[in-house]
């Protein structure tokens, strides 16, 4: 047998194969010894009708395009081996020739992961260096302050809107959700909503309605950035918010804490933890973004394709469950196309992909492996995060195998942390 590969763009390969005339009889042979055990024959039992006969009576084409299918499927995945190729998705087959006593020709087009040539990744690893975690004392402050808001307490008042009330709103713009009423609650002065808004309707009853002209933020999306709009506003409720004293009684009363002091130490614990994991990801970010930046290969299409697609599934998910409208409506608001907004994430997808496939001839170049037992250690995590209703949809070797992506992940990252001293 002949063989030819051919790299062709997009991390695809052509491969032309040649079967000899003898090669090719053999899996004929094989084509009409499966063939006949569907063939029935008066005269003849199950099986056993001659291979002339078959032949005939199914007709030589069907033959051979049977022949030319067990050809293609035996020689096609030992080549693939012996090359020690990594396809993605299926192949596309052309037969070229195909014809009883002759040669057999065909040729195969596929995507194959690229051959990744990695530069002194652990070099590069070893120069990102991490910063220093501490919390300040207005980071400790404002979690207090959320703590001590999220346990208010908030009694209605006839007044007019102050300072710090909390109010309950329905308002309308031509240039927000498509002119629709729009209810929403905030407490005033905290930069809810937009300052030259919050400052009209102070001063406002429950009952009270108000027209006025606010001015949209620079940073403002859709082009109002700098813009006036007309707001129509009824106020539906101001309520008094009161604070709780921050003092030993406010400590206990979240539950195991005996002193205000206990309580700020644990709360500096968990800023500091929830900092240090922001700074791991940045970390790990920095490191593969470097890394990635010294090496140029083809991107498989077909895995941008997919991930740009996933990428969009998401977003359409997120409208429906975060903004409870339609998607159509999503689009007309945002004044783009589907297809707009398919090509907004391509460079994002193409990021992704690359990295993973850095990351991935990481691990082949450093041997990390993942076994069984983590997956089956890592599983029962991932599950809690599902509802019965959900995990009865999910296929569980899909799950399986996100799980063994993740751990090897997390494990080729932990490997470049310790280059750096992390």
């Amino acid at each position: 047998m002949k063989t030819e590969l051919k790299k062709l763009k997009n991390s695809e390969i052509g491969i032309e194969f040649e079967l000899t005339a003898e090669e090719f009889a053999k899996h004929f042979e094989k084509a009409l010894l499966h063939l006949k055990d569907h063939v029935k024959m008066d005269g003849f039992r199950k099986g056993h009708v001659p291979a002339n006969m078959v032949e005939e009576r199914i007709g030589k084409e069907n033959v051979l395009m049977e022949a030319g299918d067990i050809a293609v499927k035996a020689v096609y995945p030992a080549f693939i081996e012996e090359q020690k190729l990594e396809p993605i998705g299926d192949p596309e087959v052309q037969i070229k020739k195909i014809a009883k006593g002759s040669e057999f020709l065909f040729t195969v087009k596929v995507t194959v992961l690229p051959d990744i040539k990695l530069p002194d990744y652990k070099g590069i690893a070893g120069k990102v260096k991490s910063k220093e975690i501490s919390v300040d004392q207005k980071e400790l402050q404002d979690t207090l302050d959320y703590l001590q808001k999220s346990r208010a307490k908030f009694s209605e008042v006839l007044r007019g809107a102050e300072d710090k009330d909390f109010v309950e709103i329905e308002y309308q713009n031509e240039h927000i959700n498509g002119g629709k009423v729009i209810k929403d609650r905030f407490i005033l002065g905290e930069a809810g909503f937009l300052p030259d808004f919050e400052n009209n309707i102070l001063g406002m009853k429950a009952g009270d309605q108000k027209d006025f002209m606010a001015k949209f933020p620079e940073n403002t999306p859709n082009n109002l950035g700098g813009k006036e709009g007309n707001f129509k506003v009824k106020m539906l409720s101001v309520q008094k918010m009161e604070l709780a004293e921050l003092n030993d009684e406010f400590a206990k009363a979240l539950g195991a804490f005996d002193t205000l002091v206990a309580l700020k130490e644990n709360l500096k614990e968990g800023i500091a933890l929830e900092k240090k994991e922001t700074e791991k990801q940045r970390v790990r970010g920095e490191m593969l973004e470097k890394i990635s930046s010294q090496i140029t290969f083809d991107i498989p299409q077909k895995m941008v394709d997919f991930e740009e697609a996933r990428l969009f599934e998401e977003l359409k998910q997120q409208v429906q469950s975060q903004f409870k409208i339609p998607f159509e409506e999503y689009l007309a608001q945002v004044k783009k196309t589907e297809e707009e907004i398919k090509k907004s994430y391509r460079l994002e997808a193409e990021k992704r992909i690359k990295n993973f496939l850095v990351l991935r001839q990481i691990g082949k170049a450093e041997h990390i492996e993942v076994t069984q037992e983590e997956i089956a250690q890592d599983l029962p995590k991932l599950i809690k995060n599902y509802t019965q209703e959900q995990l009865a949809k999910i296929d569980i070797n899909q799950l399986k195998e996100y799980s063994k992506g993740a751990i090897f992940n997390e494990k080729i990252f932990k490997f470049l942390e310790n280059l750096s001293n992390f």
